[in-house]
């Protein structure tokens, strides 16, 4: 097991992030934000969302599979989850956000 964490990468000048959760799996992941500093103030804002269940919301995909986002105070879509296979299974990865992302670490690409 591995401690949580916020994975940070510059791609294309375009910053973005994902969270993994003890598992090492990847639990959420954000969108592209032109500078750092936006960048990392999503994730202060998914480390103060993340608890608070009624900043998800669950919905579906194209092709019927269930994932979630996460949304700050303004409605904001701060994060975006993989898609599942069942319900149940997007259920634990939403419990997995808010277990891993209070207090989850940062590295940088590369960084270790």
């Amino acid at each position: 097991m591995q401690n949580p964490k916020f994975v940070m990468k510059n791609r294309d000048g375009a910053y973005h992030f994902h969270l993994t959760a003890s598992n090492g799996e990847i639990v959420l992941v954000s969108q592209k934000y032109a500078s750092l500093t936006g960048a990392e103030n999503a994730i202060a804002s998914v480390k103060a969302n993340a608890p608070l269940e009624e900043r998800y919301e669950r919905r579906r995909s194209r092709k019927e599979e269930p994932y979630f986002v996460l949304k700050a105070a303004n409605g904001e879509v701060i994060g975006t989850s993989e898609m599942y296979a069942s319900s149940a299974a997007m259920e634990n990865g939403m419990a997995a956000v808010q277990r891993a992302a209070p207090g989850a670490g940062m590295e940088r690409w590369g960084e270790r």
